[in-house]
C-alpha cells in the first residue's frame, strides 16, 4: 500500500500506517500520518441509538414505568442474553487473575457471584471504536452498571481486529465422557474472511471460547456458515442457522444441531435437524422454537413454530393473521415473539409496531401482552428470557423519555454521530455535506451552520443522488428530481447560502429519460452521468442504461450545450464517478451477467473519459459490486457489495419502507497501476473495510475530516427523536487505513 501524504489545512488527529512492503515482510516503510474520511448512507440502522430493557410477565406491564433500562444509553446496544450464574463467576474469575485493577474497576467479584450481588448480561455494543462487538454489563446489588469489552477481558487476540460479532450465548456446565465441560460463550464473529470464491458467500462463523482460560476454537465447519446460535439449557447442544442462500429481504437457512465439546462428548455430532428454518430457540433440551418466512406472491409470511425432537412434529405457534419472528424460549410450551399485527407505511397505531408478546403452545389467540403499554409507538426487537422467565429482554430506540447515562470511558475513543438521510456527497474541501432526507423530499447541507434543506419538492417528486461539483468555488451541487421512470439532472448554484433568494436552481437535462448519477470533472466543467436516452440510433436501447458526458456543466442540454455517448450496448452501465485526475470514470456495469450466469450481477469497470475505446474490466464477481469512488489519491477503489451476504438475519433488524437498494457492505479495491489503465484488467484482491449487521450504501471518499465531526457539521436538528427513527440513516468513519486499507470506525459507529 502506498502511503498517504496528504497535507491537511485544518489540525487533525491522525494515524499511521505501513507501506506495503512492510505489510507483506517486505523491507520496513517509513511511517507516515495518513487518515481519511468515508461517509455512507445504512437501511436498517436507525438514526436514535438502541438499547436494552425488560419487563415483567406475570402480571405483564400497566405502564412505562413497569419498564427497566439495563444498559447505559452509551452507543448502539442491542441482542442481550442472561449470564448465568456459574458462567459469570468463571468470568470474573478468570479477570481477577488476568487483570486485577480492571477487576477493581468494575466493583464485582466472583464472591459477590456467590451472595446474588451481582447479574450480568452479554449483548452487543458499537463503543468499540464503532465496530458491533461482544460486551458484558455487569449490575451489582447496588444497581451500579459496569461495561466491560470482551477484548478487555480476554485479550484481542481473540476478541481484535476489524470484525462484527453477534449472539453471544453461554453453553458448558456439565460432565460427560468422565470430563468437566466448563463455562464457554458461543458466539458468532466476521473476523476470518471467507474461502477466496467468486459466489457471495456470508463471512458468519460460530466459535466458542472458553471463560476459564481464553481458548477459543470454530464450531463452524470450513466452506459453511453459520447465524444466531443458541445453547440448549443442559449447555450440551448448539442449534445454529446454517445459511443455504438469500439475500437482503429473505435468508434461506436450516437449523443445525451440534455438540459442545469435541473431546468431552466425541465430536460435534454435527447435522441438519429443520429444514427451512431460522433463529433457534430451546425450551427444552427436547424441544426447539423458531421462526420460518413463507414466500407469497406480495410478500413473505414470518411465523413462529415448535419442533419436538422426540416425536419429530412441527406446529406452528404463532397465528396467520400476523408477522411473527425471532423467537426466544422460556419453557416447552410458552415462547416470547416479536409481532406486528398490522403492516402500514403511516403508523399510527401501536399494532403497526413491532411488540413483544409471549405466545404458549396451542393457544395462538390468547398472548401476553409485553410492550403495548409501556412504549406502544416503538418497535421491539428480538426477546431474552431473564430471571427464569419471570422477566423478558428486548432492545428498541431511546425516547426523549429515557434517562441516558451519557458518561463514557474517556479512556475509549468512540464518539457517535451520524446524518438522517441518504446519497452524501462530501465538498472536496471538507467543509460540508449534502444528502437528500429519508423521504426523498428535499435536498439537506450540512456546515458549520448546521444541518438544513436548501431544495425540496411535493407531489409524486423526489430527490436522489447529490453530488458536488468538485470545483468548490461554484457552490453547486447536482441531483436527480423526478420519478421512478423519469429522472432529470439538476443544479443547485449558491447551495450552501442560507438565503433561499441567494439559491437558484436549474434543470440540465431534458426528455423524457431516466437520468441520474451524475458526477463532474475535477474542473467542474463537465459532469458524467448514466441515462436511458440512445444516441446510437437504436430504439430498443431505451430500456438500457448508458454513459454519457454533458459537455457544458452549467449549460446542460439547453443553449449551446451537448451531450457525447460515453459508452454503448444492451446493459446498464450505472453509479459512474470521474476521477480525482480528471482522466478516467469508474462505474458499475450489468454487462458481465452472461460471463457470470447472474441477471443481477454488476461489476466495475473503467473507462478513459476522452476515448471509450480504452475500457478496462476492473472487477468481476457474482452479485452487486455498486457506487464506485475514487479515494483522493487514486490508488483505490471504494465500492458498495453483497459480496459478504448478509451477517445477520434481515428480519431481526429494524423494519425499512425505502425505494433505494441496499448492498451491504463496504469494500476495497487496490488498483496496480494509476498511470496505465490496462494494467488494472480483473482484480481478483479486495478489502472488506465494513462489518455490520446493517445495510451500507454510496459512499464519498475525502481527505479531510475533523477530531469532532459533530462539530464540524452540527447534527441536532437533522435527526429524529421519537422512539421509532426513519431507519435510513447516514454515517461517516473517520478511516484510520490499516494494513489490508480496512477503514476502521475509530470515531463514528457501523464503518
Amino acid at each position: 500500500m502506498r502511503d498517504h501524504k496528504y497535507k491537511n489545512k485544518h489540525k487533525h488527529k491522525h494515524t499511521t500506517h505501513r507501506r506495503e512492503g512492510e505489510e507483506q515482510g517486505g523491507a520496513p516503510g517509513t511511517m507516515v500520518e495518513s487518515r481519511s474520511t468515508i461517509a455512507f448512507f445504512g437501511t436498517s440502522r436507525p438514526p436514535v441509538a438502541l438499547d436494552l430493557f425488560s419487563c415483567p410477565v406475570n402480571p405483564p406491564p400497566s405502564s412505562a414505568r413497569d419498564e427497566q433500562r439495563l444498559t447505559d444509553g452509551v452507543s448502539y446496544n442491542h441482542n442481550g442474553r442472561a449470564i448465568p450464574a456459574p458462567a459469570l463467576k468463571e468470568l470474573l474469575s478468570f479477570l481477577a487473575k488476568k487483570d486485577t485493577a480492571l477487576a477493581l474497576a468494575g466493583g464485582t467479584t466472583p464472591e459477590d457471584v456467590d451472595k446474588g450481588g451481582v447479574t450480568a448480561l452479554v449483548f452487543i455494543s458499537g463503543r468499540d471504536n464503532g465496530l458491533e462487538t461482544l460486551h458484558v454489563a455487569l449490575r451489582a446489588a447496588d444497581n451500579k452498571n459496569t461495561v466491560l469489552s470482551l477484548a478487555d477481558v480476554y485479550g484481542a487476540g481473540t476478541f481484535g481486529g476489524v470484525r462484527m460479532e453477534d449472539s453471544g450465548c453461554l453453553a458448558g456446565g456439565f460432565e460427560a465422557g468422565g470430563l468437566t465441560v466448563g463455562h464457554s460463550l458461543v458466539y458468532v464473529s466476521t473476523k476470518g474472511p471467507a474461502a477466496a470464491r467468486r459466489t457471495p458467500c456470508p463471512w458468519t462463523v460460530v466459535y466458542k471460547t472458553n471463560l476459564a482460560d481464553g481458548r477459543t476454537e470454530r464450531l463452524t465447519p470450513p466452506d459453511q456458515y453459520d447465524l444466531n446460535p443458541a445453547v440448549s439449557p443442559s449447555g450440551q447442544r448448539v442449534a445454529v442457522a446454517n445459511f443455504r442462500s438469500g439475500e437482503v429481504g429473505r435468508l434461506k437457512t436450516d437449523i443445525v444441531v451440534m455438540n459442545v465439546d469435541r473431546e468431552a462428548q466425541g465430536g460435534l455430532g454435527r447435522s441438519i435437524l429443520i429444514k427451512d428454518g431460522g433463529w433457534p430457540t430451546w425450551g427444552s433440551d427436547n424441544v426447539i422454537f423458531f421462526h420460518r418466512g413463507v414466500d407469497t406472491k406480495d410478500n413473505t409470511d414470518w411465523g413462529v413454530y415448535r419442533y419436538d425432537l422426540t416425536t419429530k412434529e412441527t406446529v406452528k405457534v404463532t397465528p396467520d393473521n400476523i408477522q411473527a419472528m425471532t423467537p426466544a424460549a422460556i419453557d416447552e410450551t410458552t415462547v416470547a415473539v416479536a409481532v406486528t399485527r398490522e403492516t402500514s407505511v403511516d403508523r399510527t397505531r401501536k399494532e403497526q409496531y413491532r411488540h413483544i408478546e409471549i405466545f404458549e403452545v396451542g393457544k395462538p389467540a390468547s398472548p401476553v401482552v409485553i410492550t403495548h403499554r409501556t412504549t406502544p409507538l416503538a418497535d421491539h426487537y428480538n426477546p431474552f428470557v431473564l430471571d427464569g422467565g419471570s422477566r423478558v429482554g428486548f432492545h428498541r430506540c431511546r425516547t426523549d423519555d429515557d434517562k441516558v447515562n451519557t458518561t463514557a470511558d474517556p479512556k475509549k475513543k468512540h464518539k457517535d454521530g451520524g446524518l438522517a438521510g441518504v446519497f452524501p456527497s462530501i465538498s472536496n474541501d471538507g467543509s460540508k455535506i449534502c444528502y437528500v432526507d429519508n423521504e426523498f423530499r428535499s435536498v439537506w447541507v450540512a456546515d458549520e451552520k448546521g444541518p438544513r434543506p436548501v431544495h425540496s419538492v411535493r407531489n409524486k417528486i423526489r430527490v436522489l443522488s447529490t453530488t458536488w461539483n468538485q470545483d468548490m468555488s461554484k457552490d453547486t451541487i447536482y441531483f436527480c428530481e423526478g420519478t421512478a421512470d423519469h429522472l432529470q439532472i439538476c443544479a443547485l448554484e449558491g447551495a450552501s447560502e442560507l438565503r433561499p433568494n441567494d439559491r437558484n436552481m436549474r434543470r440540465l437535462t431534458k426528455g423524457k429519460f431516466n437520468d441520474a448519477f451524475p458526477s463532474s470533472n475535477p474542473a467542474g466543467t463537465k459532469f458524467v452521468f448514466r441515462s436511458t436516452r440512445d444516441r446510437s440510433g437504436r430504439p430498443e436501447y431505451g430500456k438500457y442504461n448508458n454513459l454519457y458526458i454533458m459537455e457544458d456543466a452549467e449549460e446542460g442540454e439547453w443553449g449551446e450545450g451537448t451531450v457525447t455517448q460515453l459508452t454503448d450496448g444492451p446493459w446498464t452501465d450505472s453509479h459512474c464517478s470521474w476521477s480525482p485526475r480528471g482522466d478516467w470514470v469508474v462505474f458499475s456495469s450489468s454487462r458481465d451477467r452472461d460471463i457470470v450466469d447472474d441477471t443481477n450481477c454488476f461489476s466495475i469497470f473503467l473507462v478513459l473519459a476522452t476515448d471509450p475505446k480504452v475500457l478496462v474490466r476492473v472487477m468481476s464477481l457474482a452479485g452487486h459490486v455498486c457506487h464506485p469512488v475514487f479515494s483522493p489519491d487514486m490508488d483505490n477503489i471504494v465500492v458498495t457489495s453483497d459480496f459478504a451476504v448478509v451477517s445477520a438475519d434481515p428480519v431481526s433488524l429494524p423494519i425499512f419502507i425505502a425505494s433505494v437498494r441496499p448492498y451491504g457492505d463496504m469494500f476495497s479495491i487496490k488498483l496496480r497501476d494509476t498511470a496505465d489503465i490496462n494494467k488494472n484488467k480483473d482484480i481478483v484482491e479486495f478489502h472488506r473495510i465494513t462489518h455490520t449487521c446493517y445495510e451500507y450504501s454510496k459512499p464519498t471518499w475525502t481527505i479531510y475530516f475533523g477530531d469532532e465531526p459533530n462539530d464540524k457539521w452540527p447534527t441536532n436538528s437533522g435527526a429524529a427523536t421519537g422512539p421509532y427513527a426513519p431507519p435510513l440513516s447516514m454515517h461517516w468513519c473517520l478511516g484510520e487505513v490499516l494494513s489490508a486499507l480496512q477503514v476502521l470506525a475509530t470515531n463514528l459507529p457501523n464503518a
